[in-house]
């Protein structure tokens, strides 16, 4: 149950008009991360997602191809690399030229196989808890008392829009760090030492996911301020996903933009979208959609 206990303050422009606002959105937000630490059923589905993706997945791939000495097997994997687009087969000949066929195929696949999971991770964790942050409000039975509370619509908006963020991109930020070790530990000695995070993947973390995860949550908020049920606003959100999902391949690999400037400027280009998806997603809190007097999605 979110209830914000901050006392209704005179409204002022200037600073403290923001302090109060930027106050009251952290309280709402920190309620509901406090619930989501507390909940067994939301931090293990988390790390077991993010264990398997960004640990198990990798290490068991990995090592296989380069410690199993199977040539038929680094035969068929090296096969399915000729799909990777010109710039991704140039940057590995350029990286590991005079290593074996089972070091060169391990590169790959660390560097570009597995770049979707920078995003496949912080999509599915946040928009599990974006789809219900405000429906589940009304089946829950708590949405009177966000509705009654002395935030503004915008603040409670921008309050579940972080609790949302949050949980997503922090744990993709650590399994980034963990995953960084698995593949240098693994994959470095046979390719002449420490060679990821590469700079596509610096981009990619930093600079296309966030706002990619922005305009993700502008939807998905928007979702669930309007459908009647939390199962419907998870089924609608999980299609807004997968081509962000496919975006995100094609700026690490270079296939969609041809060089590492197009992918910073599409992030330039995302993080005005995710500006603009934000604040029309707002005009979706309403105090009567809280109430349940709006439940229509349309």
């Amino acid at each position: 149950m979110t209830v914000v206990t901050a006392e209704t303050e005179t409204r002022r422009p200037g600073r403290g008009s923001w302090r109060r606002q930027r106050s009251l959105a952290w309280t709402i937000a920190r309620m509901d991360l406090r619930q989501l630490w507390k909940s067994p059923d939301f931090l293990v589905p988390m790390v077991v997602l993010a264990g398997f993706f960004f640990v198990v997945a990798p290490s068991v791939l990995l090592f296989a191809i380069t410690h199993v000495h199977a040539s038929s097997l680094v035969t068929k994997v090296s096969d399915t690399l000729n799909l990777l687009p010109s710039q991704a087969g140039h940057a590995i000949a350029q990286r590991v030229r005079h290593a074996s066929a089972a070091a060169k195929t391990s590169y790959a696949l660390a560097v570009y196989l597995f770049a979707p999971l920078a995003v496949i991770v912080p999509m599915t964790i946040s928009t599990a808890v974006g789809a219900n942050c405000l429906v589940g409000e009304r089946e829950k039975g708590t949405g009177e008392f966000l509705a009654h509370c002395p935030a503004t619509e915008r603040e409670i908006y921008t309050g579940k829009l972080i609790a949302s963020l949050l949980p997503g991109y922090v744990t993709t930020l650590v399994g980034f760090g963990i995953y960084s070790l698995v593949v240098n530990v693994i994959v470095g000695p046979q390719v002449g030492g420490w060679f990821f995070p590469t700079s596509s993947w610096w981009v990619l973390m930093f600079w296309v996911v966030p706002p990619f995860l922005a305009i993700t949550l502008s939807v998905v908020l928007r979702l669930s301020a309007r459908v009647k049920s939390a199962a419907a606003a998870q089924q609608a959100s999980g299609l807004v996903t997968l081509p962000l999902i496919v975006v995100s391949f094609g700026v690490a690999t270079g296939g969609l933009f041809g060089s590492q400037n197009g992918a910073l400027w599409f992030g330039v280009a995302a993080w005005l979208a995710a500006f603009y998806g934000l604040r029309r997603g707002a005009r979706a809190v309403t105090r009567a959609r809280l109430l349940g007097a709006e439940g229509d999605l349309g």
